[in-house]
């Protein structure tokens, strides 16, 4: 409980409150104030920087607006801004949405904003101001129900025990829905860390929210959820409304004019542009449409850093870095290292490839009137089958280069899980990290694994497989033409893959078999190069030796010839590669002669 300390604190805006506490209520002051933009109105000793702010009951006040005439950071015109905030970039680019949210609102309805959880602070109380509604927010750090009304057990192990984030979080709501009046609205800005989990498997403290939420039904609710934490059915059902924000649009309107401004000029200031040379020359959407306005101004601030003091950078640059910082801003997604000219033979495969890849990058272009139409001329992914070691993965990796995307390459059986729902869960987070980052390129390999054909058995790892399967095609289904987010699968097993899938309006397939002579002849000239090994003379020879190899095979010969010739004093000269080969067959046929025994 708060020992009563008061602190007066200046806020710029009122979602500053919720920056400041954040979701550690035993956050030093001294640290919390440090990385806030509130400002202390009253002294504070040396001695209560180290106090947790728990131990204080803050009051907030609200700083005066700037004199008239101040300029404003928001553009006016059809150039770049002199300067903008993380606020202003937020409330630009999810304009309509607010809108929307505001109407609903101020018709007494509860409304659901699915978003990232760093653009919450932005729009939490905003919204509700635009709707001409006063704000309750339920804060992590906020003062909690001391009316005796705290459920049995909440404390924990023990009277004094510390409450729980979520206990805590229950009994300030019991506080805030006594204390309602007419014309406010409930905000609740963390509904997925309060009461986040599965229909299936609820936490009592989710129970127990929802209880306090139904018995309430003519509150109206303001709630946030982040799109990867799930949320229990039966509590999203409370609102009314979903609204989802996802990237950022390509056009937001002038304020005062509603004049359609492209997120390129809205969004990127004078100096930003400045720097770039043929920015404006160049549709930069492709790249920035997976952001949400918070992470593409941290990107833009990374890249006129990166390049300060630099008088020839282009465009280019800043697409590169845009992308380097997506990449470093991930876990998982990184920057793909195979080009198409490291991947030798199959000439007919990436032409293929290449023509597919140009009709999804014109149709970008396409003139409004048949802007319903690019959905069906680009596929949502590639499904490359044949023999294992023969490149399908290199495939993937030189397709996200050419997309200028980022790529993750998830291993099928890693997604399962014996536990129910958190297969689909992992998907739904896989896609939501790939939406962040487009364009972006998602791989599964082995998805035969996750994506085999559906039954109707009633046990449990048939449900699982096929709620997977559902999820992906939700998923699939569910891209925005504008966010460049390719699948690809890979599988040696296509007759396993649920047909729905198979879909020319949602995977391409293109068969990755043996290469033939013309293949593994560019195959081994792409080896030689990489391993700085001569086939001067035996090109033709190691051609046809290789007869019925794969790819993975063929590299393997020649980072053996490079070993030996670098850490075992064996020149990788003809006589080397051919005992290699031969070594290569004596193994092959012992292990033919070894399955035929066991069979």
């Amino acid at each position: 409980m708060s020992t009563g300390i008061r602190l007066r604190l200046e806020i710029r805006r009122p979602g500053d409150r919720i920056e400041f506490f954040g979701t550690a209520r035993d956050k030093p002051l001294g640290e919390a104030l440090r990385d806030s933009p509130c400002r202390p109105l009253d002294p504070v000793p040396d001695a209560w920087a180290g106090l947790p702010i728990g131990d204080f009951d803050f009051e907030f006040v609200l700083a005066a607006p700037p004199p008239e005439g101040t300029p404003l950071a928001e553009p006016r015109t059809r150039e770049h801004p002199e300067t903008l905030s993380e606020e202003v970039a937020t409330r630009l680019a999810y304009g309509a949405e607010v809108a929307d949210a505001a109407s609903l609102l101020r018709a007494g309805q509860s409304v659901l904003v699915v978003c990232d959880k760093i653009v919450v602070p932005y729009l939490a109380e905003h919204v509700v101001l635009q709707a001409g509604r006063e704000p309750r927010v339920l804060e992590a750090g906020g003062p909690e129900d001391t009316d005796g009304d705290t459920a049995p057990g909440a404390l924990g192990m023990g009277g004094g025990a510390q409450q729980s984030l979520r206990q805590r979080l229950l009994n300030q709501l019991r506080g805030i829905l006594r204390e309602l009046k007419d014309g406010q609205v409930l905000v609740v800005p963390h509904l997925d860390l309060l009461g986040g989990g599965q229909d299936t498997a609820l936490p009592n403290e989710a129970r127990e929210l929802i209880e306090l939420l139904y018995g309430a039904s003519d509150v109206v609710l303001l709630g946030f959820v982040d799109p990867s934490l799930p949320l229990p059915e039966v509590l999203a059902a409370r609102f009314s409304t979903r609204l989802a924000l996802e990237g950022t649009p390509r056009q937001v309107p002038i304020p005062g004019t509603g004049e359609p401004l492209p997120i390129q000029k809205a969004l990127i200031t004078r100096d930003e542009a400045a720097h770039f040379a043929g920015l404006d020359d160049t549709d930069m959407y492709k790249f920035l449409a997976g952001l949400n306005p918070v992470r593409l101004r941290h990107a833009l601030r990374y890249a006129l850093q990166r390049y300060e003091g630099r008088v020839d950078a282009t465009v280019n640059d800043l697409r590169d870095t845009i992308r380097t910082f997506k990449a470093q801003q991930s876990s998982n997604f990184e920057i793909p290292d195979v080009q198409w000219e490291d991947i030798g033979g199959y000439e007919e495969v990436k032409e293929a490839l290449a023509r597919t890849l140009d009709t999804m990058d014109r149709s970008r272009t396409l003139p409004q009137e048949d802007e319903h139409l690019r959905g069906e001329l680009t596929p949502r992914g590639f499904i490359f089958h044949g023999e294992p070691g023969t490149g399908k993965t290199l495939f993937a990796k030189a397709i996200a280069n050419k997309f200028n995307a980022t790529i993750q390459i998830v291993s099928g059986p890693e997604v399962t899980n014996k536990y129910v729902g958190e297969g689909e869960r992992r998907i739904r987070e896989l896609f939501a990290e790939g939406r962040r980052n487009a364009p972006s390129v998602i791989v599964f390999d082995e998805i035969d694994s996750i994506a085999a054909r559906r039954t109707g058995g009633d046990d449990g790892g048939s449900r699982a497989g096929n709620a997977m399967v559902a999820q992906i095609l939700t998923e699939m289904d569910g891209f925005r033409p504008d966010v460049q987010l390719l699948v690809v699968g890979t599988t040696n097993r296509l007759s396993l893959i649920d047909p729905a899938l198979l879909r020319p309006a949602r995977f391409v397939g293109f068969h990755i078999g043996l290469p033939d002579p013309q293949a593994r002849r560019g195959i081994i000239q792409v080896h030689a190069r990489r391993y700085r090994i001569s086939v001067d003379g035996v090109l033709e020879a190691l051609t046809h030796a290789t007869d019925g190899w794969n790819g993975d095979q063929i590299r393997a010969l020649f980072r053996d010839a490079y070993v030996g010739e670098k850490f075992e004093n064996r020149p990788a000269d003809a006589y080397q590669l051919g005992e290699l080969v031969g070594q290569h067959l004596t193994a092959r046929r012992q292990r033919l002669a070894a399955e035929r025994r066991e069979a």
